[in-house]
């Protein structure tokens, strides 16, 4: 048992030491079981976070979408994907740490995969916000971006931890649990004036 312990530790850190490597490789280039390898790795730890003047830089992204109303006039609708917090407890959008090795895009597209298991396109970043951790007192500075989802994923690192749910602009600002967070949302509602609703 201790051997199988010690393999299985050892792989995630050597898939963790690849995953910058693979992530820029073409898919269509990667074996499938590879691909599938690496879509299953999240990163762990805190050696590589950036701090800036004591903050943690914390980046994530608010996954939205348009979904056609089942009213005749067809007008679209934004949708946004809320995850559970590790806890269980409230509903938020995914972020996590800006490592060293990787541009803030690169982190919030990475930490939107392994939570939501979700890709798309980012938009403009919005931010930043400060916040202290409800575990310790690090303060973070904080950005999110707009991500316009063009493939939900089956498997993702954190599919067994998270639940995630589309919802509307409205019961997002209900259920979301962060402050910071939902005034992410409310500026991302002013780039988009078609998510008032």
């Amino acid at each position: 048992m201790r051997h199988l312990s010690f393999f299985l530790s050892n792989l995630t850190n050597f898939l963790n030491f690849l995953f910058p490597f693979l992530i820029k490789i073409p898919s269509k280039s990667l074996p499938v079981q590879i691909k599938t390898m690496v879509s299953l790795a999240s990163r762990s730890g805190r050696h590589l976070q950036r701090y800036e003047q004591g903050y943690r830089l914390v980046v994530g992204c608010i996954p939205y979408r348009y979904k056609k109303s089942q009213e005749p006039s067809s007008v679209e609708e934004l949708e946004v994907l809320v995850i559970s917090a590790q806890n269980g407890q409230g509903m938020l959008f995914p972020k996590g740490g800006w490592e060293n090795d990787e541009s803030m895009e690169e982190a919030a597209k990475r930490e939107t995969e392994e939570e939501a298991g979700v890709i798309g396109v980012v938009g403009d970043k919005l931010g930043p916000w400060h916040y202290q951790s409800k575990r310790s007192c690090i303060m973070h500075e904080s950005y999110m971006y707009p991500l316009l989802v063009k493939e939900e994923l089956d498997c993702w690192p954190e599919r067994e931890n998270r639940e995630r749910r589309w919802v509307t602009i409205n019961e997002a600002r209900e259920v979301c649990h962060n402050r910071w967070m939902r005034e992410a949302l409310e500026e991302m509602v002013r780039l988009h004036p078609q998510a008032q609703s």
